[in-house]
């Protein structure tokens, strides 16, 4: 699976080079990842119009009008491309307000390796995506876990079906479904790995249940730090889980988890529930929630 244009060949090389240079997580250990990287056109499921943050303005680069500035942004190892917002009701052209909230995107490539990094799907194992968005990491699970093993869930029909589209055109036939993620699928379960390219406030139950013992789950997760964390968990197969934070992100929400609410309702401790030790060693915090 590659692309015939040399441009973006090369770019995604040098893409990948700078990935490389990261110490923790994305390609360390784990050379199917970058094969997989370097296999799969990430330009083949960008639109043609995507949005950019510049300073502080939302711009639109157009591939037809910005044909190089628009596949250097696809290959900016941190580039984030927001494919569509306010659930599709701003076009291309549209002015952008501070109300407007961004709903699809692609993310970053950086992010989207780190993720696939501590999801670690194996050949044959049965990966459960929670939106599918452009396809983009779709296409990376199937070149891991074959695309028979993939099921990808968006709530977005249109956006489920260009996705579809673009991954059979690669020769790609994972199971994409239109419908609520929080939902999972049940029934493709129990799961090997599960995934979800949107955040979570709270891990939805149904995803825990349709888990075996040793499944890995994947989410992004509002913390009450200032930004999302990547959040890890080990399933027990009863419909528990525990994990750990590995990075800070930033990332849209489930489109059920928008709602904001209190931290403390959610698990998190409250700010006075923080303990912190200084020493000659450094800062040391925990938390006490006795």
């Amino acid at each position: 699976m590659t692309t015939a244009d040399p441009d973006a060949s090369a770019l995604r090389n040098a893409c990948a080079k700078r990935i490389d240079k990261r110490t923790r997580g994305h390609f360390n250990d784990c050379p199917w990842l970058r094969e997989a990287f370097l296999d799969v056109p990430r330009e083949h499921f960008v639109p043609a119009q995507v949005w950019i943050e510049e300073e502080d303005r939302v711009a639109v680069l157009n591939r037809a009008e910005q044909p190089r500035e628009w596949l250097q942004a696809v290959y900016r190892s941190k580039q984030l491309l927001v494919t569509q917002i306010a659930d599709g009701r701003v076009h291309p052209g549209d002015e952008v307000t501070e109300a407007d909230i961004f709903t699809s995107s692609i993310s970053c490539p950086a992010v989207v390796v780190d993720m696939l990094h501590y999801l670690a799907p194996q050949p044959g194992g049965q990966v459960l995506e929670i939106g599918t968005g452009t396809g983009y990491s779709t296409a990376l699970l199937c070149h891991r876990a074959g695309a028979s093993n993939v099921v990808s869930i968006e709530i977005d029909e249109g956006l489920a079906q260009t996705a579809r589209d673009k991954l059979h055109q690669l020769d790609l036939h994972p199971l994409v479904v239109a419908g609520d993620g929080e939902e999972g699928y049940a029934d493709r379960g129990p799961y090997d790995r599960i995934i979800s390219t949107a955040a979570v406030r709270e891990v939805p139950q149904a995803w825990l249940h349709q888990a075996h013992e040793g499944t890995v789950i994947i989410t992004p997760i509002d913390t009450p730090f200032g930004c999302d964390g990547l959040l890890r968990l080990v399933c027990d197969g009863r419909g528990s889980a525990q994990g750990r934070l590995h990075d800070g992100l930033l990332f849209m929400k489930l489109r059920g988890q928008r709602e904001r609410r209190r931290y403390a309702d959610l698990g998190w401790p409250e700010w006075n529930q923080i303990e912190v030790s200084v020493s000659p060693e450094g800062l040391r915090t925990r938390f006490d929630t006795s």
